[in-house]
């Protein structure tokens, strides 16, 4: 465990989100979220966020965050999601943890919340791997249920390949070669994050036996397949998937709409002609021919956010219930 938050350590300083420092140019100002709302139709439904790796839940960016969704809202109720209440280990948590146990108790947090469980539905945004985190909550229980869900450079299809390390880092570059030999053990796959997410193309006969996470959310093991997940998916009103354009972290970055790439042969396979899609193990043709699938590309590197995507984000997919089954179509 020790050699673990080590090398996590390394690779934090490279990934720490960049969009915080941009939407702190902004000023500050106090944040109107975790109040109790109304139970009126035409308010605005509560906006739940499940922030990204090396991020925590009190960070002052995501909280600039609930300031946008409030200016552009006017009475949205932001939760931000947290695996403990201290900070410190919240952060600790979005690199160290077994991911299912971890969606499990957002599970229950959610469907216990005084506020959010009296919602009659609530929006979702998840940033980098807090996307594929609360589709699987979608998938897996779905209580209050999610009305939209926005993702940002989020991992739905994987990764191919961990964070590099700078040339002159050893001790980083050693412990990613320990964590590449020992991606498929059971210790590195029920404990570090991003490995269970990993996906290799190349070796996906090892991903479907092995992979804690994201084979079973992808309804990828043609023995284990969840007809609940693919139910709870095509009950969203709205799935959108924002891609980072010059996104270098997630490799590949096409796995934010779902796509594969070919690492030998550099070839990129869309949704639209994988098998996932053709088969509709997941429901995502359905939604798609329901117009409920979006793809959006959003300008930068990944989590480069600025406050104008932010709002209009906000404005075009999170107004009111009745507005926001039109918006964004």
């Amino acid at each position: 465990m020790v050699v673990l938050v080590q090398y996590l350590t390394i690779i934090s300083r490279l990934i720490l989100p960049s969009w915080a420092a941009l939407l702190l140019q902004r000023p500050l100002v106090p944040s109107p979220n975790e109040q109790s709302i109304s139970p009126q139709s035409s308010a605005p439904l509560p906006l739940v966020v499940w922030h990204g790796l090396g991020d925590n839940y009190k960070a002052d960016g995501l909280r600039s965050v609930g300031e946008i969704a409030e200016a552009a809202n006017p009475g949205t109720y932001t939760y931000f999601i947290r695996l403990d209440d201290d900070p410190s280990s919240d952060r600790t948590a979005t690199f160290l943890g077994n991911v299912t146990e971890q969606v499990s108790k957002v599970c229950s947090d959610l469907a216990a919340h005084p506020t959010l469980s009296k919602a009659p539905a609530i929006n979702a945004l998840g940033f980098s791997q807090g996307g594929q985190f609360l589709r699987a909550y979608v998938e897996r229980c779905n209580r209050p249920p999610v009305h939209t869900l926005v993702t940002f450079g989020s991992q739905h299809n994987g990764i191919s390949e961990f964070q590099d390390c700078a040339d002159n880092d050893w001790v980083c570059r050693s412990w990613d070669g320990y964590l590449k030999r020992n991606t498929w053990t059971h210790f590195v796959q029920s404990r570090l994050v991003p490995a269970q997410y990993y996906r290799d193309p190349e070796d996906l006969e090892g991903y479907l036996e092995n992979s804690n996470f994201l084979a079973d959310i992808n309804n990828e093991r043609a023995d284990r397949t969840n007809a609940t997940y693919k139910e709870n998916l095509r009950s969203l009103k709205k799935f959108v998937m924002y891609m980072f354009s010059e996104d270098v972290t997630v490799v590949p970055k096409e796995s934010a709409w779902f796509a594969e790439y070919n690492k030998t042969s550099e070839e990129i396979t869309w949704l639209k002609e994988r098998r996932i899609y053709k088969e509709d193990w997941l429901g995502l043709k359905w939604l798609d021919e329901k117009k409920r699938l979006v793809f959006k590309i959003a300008e930068g590197k990944h989590m480069q956010l600025s406050e104008e995507l932010l709002s209009d984000t906000f404005k075009r997919y999170f107004g009111t219930t009745a507005s926001s089954d039109e918006k964004g179509k």
